[in-house]
């Protein structure tokens, strides 16, 4: 059965900083600390019954465009969302500097001292 995308409009206060965030029916994490919430199983649908928080752990670019990748602190569960124009940059640094610095550099690809 195909994935199908439902838009819910919703304000929702940030279980982790406290920020209040103004939905516009796509958003689906805090702009000021990435972080989100396990809700839904498809896009929108709610139907989650999870709802652990989800760490922004990691970043990607597709197509020319930032994807945030999250990861539920409660079941491990991993989705990826596009980065918005409001989010805050600064912190999508940092989460991308706590991911490079969480692996290592692979055996023989950098030279010795």
């Amino acid at each position: 059965m195909p994935k199908k995308f439902q838009r819910k409009i919703e304000n929702f206060v940030c279980e982790r900083c406290g920020y209040e965030v103004s939905g516009n029916g796509y958003t689906n994490h805090c702009p000021k600390c990435l972080w989100s919430k396990h809700v839904d199983i498809n896009p929108g649908d709610r139907a989650s019954k999870c709802k652990g928080l989800m760490e922004p752990i990691g970043l990607e670019m597709k197509n020319g465009e930032y994807v945030l990748i999250h990861k539920c602190v409660k079941c491990g569960h991993v989705k990826k969302n596009k980065k918005t124009e409001k989010d805050d940059m600064e912190e999508i640094l940092k989460t991308l500097r706590r991911e490079l610095l969480s692996c290592p550099p692979k055996a023989g690809k950098y030279p010795r001292k």
